[in-house]
């Protein structure tokens, strides 16, 4: 499994948004996507809401195959 640390400056980012920054997504129609075909966990629980919140220390899992963990950027 790849696994990565993405950086976020705000105080959170929606899932359609993190799933584009971090290059999982190429696009926000294929975020949606990904939302919409049940792929997506965000702490261990598939989501389907597309804009869902996602915070500094959670951790989202596509398709069992990447793992993103959300940070501060320093």
């Amino acid at each position: 499994m790849q696994k990565e640390n993405v950086a976020i400056t705000t105080e959170f980012i929606t899932m359609d948004k993190l799933l584009k920054f971090s290059g999982v997504a190429e696009t926000g129609g294929q975020a949606f996507l990904m939302v919409e075909d049940g792929v997506v966990k965000l702490n261990g629980a598939t989501i389907t809401e597309k804009r869902k919140k996602v915070y500094p220390g959670d951790v989202v899992n596509v398709d069992n195959q990447i793992e993103l963990t959300v940070t501060v950027e320093a």
